[in-house]
């Protein structure tokens, strides 16, 4: 007689732990043990014992959901944003802006094994002056979604507010949907990018087909109604200037302009902060012949020819390059030349590194500049500043100049991007 099996079904419990969070990690998450492992728990903060659903373990570390909070830590504060949680863009409204910042100084030392000695800062809301929205037709519900992705996920979250925007920007992101939603192609929209400059708004708009007349004519309409500079974006190559003034920014007296798909750190205050401490750490003298390596369009570049004999600021990305020379005309510098060249390759080759430099700031993306640090070595500068927006990086590319004689003897955090994960720092290191 035939016998039939059925697999026994299979039965799995997650194991459910109490723990007291002794610390926070950069990206918003509590930090525990339990048997010997860390154990990073989203939403929790230092002090407060939960309760807490594990869930992928691994042989060193494990990650686990807050099942319930058992005390609340005084430094647990309610999110300003009724989106928190869901949007991905913020991961520590729940804490103190003095907790993120400590914890996020505290990684930093940790990492770097040498004391943090400052911490620069701006306002912790309406600071962010660039904003990228995403654009989505949904057949269901409201038609046209504007906003950023969830958490962990493609999907938009719908938002007509946020407050890390400049208000100027915030106050944008109803009128703009209203605009947006009202368009015959907006089944055909792709993204929207608000940036705040300093002689005002602007908005670039991507559209994956051509745009009928009387959409182009709304859109006009709508930045002269809110005095905003429009940009159309027909493709990822293309960007059709359609009214109002190209767009510009202030930095140490100088005025510096830009494409609205230049990089510009988004942080107004912070920047300005973090230029003047460059300039400072440096210690400039008439003197001193100056490096900028990964200079983009001059945001330290031209600060530092401000006070030094001459500057030289080098840059991967031609169209950046062109932009750094044009600022340098239009603000009367002439002891500066940029010049664009594969930072990968040796540049105490090039004929502008015959000379030698005193002083070297570097500001990379965030791979780091591991090809550079030995050229920079070479050339044998009296003190180097390191701006980095990814401490891993910074650590990595800080070994060879260690090794080579130089010491850390300033360490900065920047608070560029309150709320968030970000941590980004600065550097000074000089020759015993």
């Amino acid at each position: 007689m035939a016998q039939f099996y059925s697999a026994k079904r299979r039965v799995t419990t997650r194991q459910i732990i109490t723990v007291t969070v002794d610390g926070l990690d950069p990206f918003g998450q509590g930090v525990a043990r339990h048997n010997g492992k860390t154990v990073f728990i989203p939403g929790a903060l230092p002090g407060e014992q939960v309760e807490a659903t594990l869930h992928d373990e691994k042989r060193h570390f494990s990650h686990a959901k807050v099942k319930r909070r058992l005390n609340d830590s005084p430094a647990r504060v309610s999110p300003r944003c009724p989106h928190y949680g869901v949007c991905g863009g913020c991961q520590q409204q729940h804490a103190s802006v003095a907790l993120q910042q400590s914890s996020k100084a505290q990684a930093l030392s940790r990492l770097m094994k040498h004391e943090v000695g400052k911490i620069i800062s701006g306002p912790a809301w309406g600071y962010r002056r660039r904003a990228r929205l995403g654009l989505n037709w949904a057949p269901r519900g409201p038609a046209l979604q504007m906003g950023f992705r969830q958490s962990g996920s493609n999907d938009l979250v719908d938002i007509r507010q946020c407050p890390v925007l400049v208000p100027d920007l915030e106050a944008l992101l109803v009128p703009l949907y209203h605009c947006l939603a009202g368009l015959q192609s907006a089944r055909k929209l792709g993204h929207v990018e608000l940036v705040l400059a300093d002689n005002g708004p602007l908005m670039v708009l991507r559209h994956l087909a051509p745009l009928p007349a009387e959409d182009s004519q709304k859109l006009e309409q709508f930045s002269h109604s809110h005095r905003l500079a429009l940009f159309l974006a027909p493709d990822s190559e293309i960007l059709e200037q359609v009214c109002g003034e190209s767009p510009w920014y202030a930095s140490d007296g100088l005025r510096l302009s830009f494409s609205p798909r230049d990089f510009i750190q988004v942080n107004r205050d912070v920047n300005q902060q973090m230029v003047a401490q460059a300039i400072s750490w440096l210690d400039i003298q008439p003197e001193d012949r100056v490096l900028d390596l990964f200079c983009g369009m001059g945001n330290f570049t031209l600060p530092l020819a401000r006070r030094a004999a001459s500057v030289v600021g080098v840059e991967g990305v031609a169209a950046l390059v062109a932009k750094g020379k044009h600022n340098a005309a239009s603000n009367a510098l002439k002891n500066v030349t940029f010049f664009c060249a594969n930072l990968e390759e040796d540049v105490t080759r090039q004929p502008w590194a015959a000379q030698g430099f005193s002083k070297i700031l570097l500001d990379p993306a965030r791979a780091g500049a591991a090809g550079v640090m030995q050229h920079i070595i070479r050339l044998a500068p009296e003190k180097v500043v390191y701006v980095s927006c990814n401490p891993s990086t910074l650590a990595r590319d800080s070994e060879p100049l260690l090794a080579a004689g130089f010491h850390i003897t300033q360490l900065a955090m920047l608070d560029m991007f309150p709320h968030t994960g970000h941590l980004e720092s600065m550097a000074l290191f000089e020759r015993r």
